[in-house]
């Protein structure tokens, strides 16, 4: 892609971050949305769970990259803390896509990169799902709907939208690997439950690559599962783990432990995903990082 402008809510997670670093390593202009009072060139002021944002400051750019939003597994499922998941993630992307749809024709980004999750297909056990198989039930496909709902105003203007349901991203920085290496390290890793569940995970930079490969690949829309080709369980997972960190792994945590220290999350770390990246390869996509054990190496 020509070096362009790119506007990148969530700028300062795990995700968004790889994401911006990968851009401006490249010569693009970055344009990062923020709370509160713009203090740097480049900033967009937006208020995600009060619906506003800063629409001029999108206007001109080439793309918009929703990753924003609470952080799913940063602590226990309170009532409160559900609600705060829903409305930073679907309050925040209606006011981005209001946002994209409210700007002149020739001012409008020619794409709206949403963030979505592989919550939305819910417990599939070991039967296979792909971009078109059906929601699941409970919190998490429910939220997922809703928050791709959320994009209508910008698919309503004839903007080209693309959800990107993101799997367990393997990386040291951040989200549920960041927890992983250090038990792992110490030699107190082990599996989950009976180990059976299905993981389907993505490496960081196989993750920043998809979301460049979406944005630069005209035609693309809709759902696209951000997911190695290769899911595997958490039994295989945990021996993988052994094996690149030379430590035993001996410590199983019974599923009974998981349900009283997570509460209602226990579910989905017990929960079986077995998501494949379908319409991701037929697009041409490539990835570098297909296996479990690749993935794990290349976050250390």
């Amino acid at each position: 892609m020509e070096r362009s402008r790119i506007a990148v809510a969530g700028a300062s997670g795990l995700i968004g971050g790889a994401l911006v670093r990968s851009l401006t390593a490249d010569g693009h202009e970055v344009r990062r949305l923020v709370r509160g009072t713009p203090r740097a060139a480049g900033e967009i002021r937006w208020d995600p769970e009060g619906g506003r944002v800063d629409a001029a400051g999108l206007a001109g750019c080439h793309a918009v990259v929703n990753l924003a939003g609470a952080g799913v597994g940063d602590r226990r499922w309170t009532d409160a803390y559900k609600q705060r998941i829903r409305d930073s993630r679907v309050k925040g992307t209606a006011a981005l896509a209001g946002a994209v749809a409210s700007l002149d024709a020739k001012e409008r980004p020619r794409v709206f990169v949403n963030g979505s999750a592989i919550g939305y297909y819910g417990e599939t056990g070991e039967r296979p799902a792909d971009e078109g198989t059906p929601p699941g039930e409970g919190f998490l496909p429910e939220l997922c709907v809703e928050w791709e709902g959320a994009t209508a105003p910008a698919q309503e203007a004839g903007v080209r939208t693309v959800f990107t349901r993101t799997g367990l991203v393997v990386s040291r920085e951040g989200g549920a690997w960041a927890r992983l290496f250090p038990l792992f390290r110490a030699g107190a890793g082990g599996r989950m439950g009976d180990g059976s569940q299905y993981w389907s995970f993505i490496a960081l930079h196989d993750e920043v690559a998809a979301i460049r490969h979406l944005i630069d690949t005209d035609g693309l829309s809709g759902p696209f599962n951000v997911t190695a080709p290769h899911p595997v369980t958490n039994r295989e997972i945990t021996a993988a783990m052994g094996r690149v960190l030379h430590r035993p792994t001996l410590f199983p945590v019974p599923a009974a432990v998981l349900r009283t220290v997570l509460g209602e999350m226990a579910g989905d770390v017990l929960g079986s995903a077995r998501v494949l990246p379908t319409r991701l390869l037929e697009s041409g996509f490539r990835f570098a990082f297909p296996e479990i054990e690749g993935a794990i190496r290349a976050a250390l």
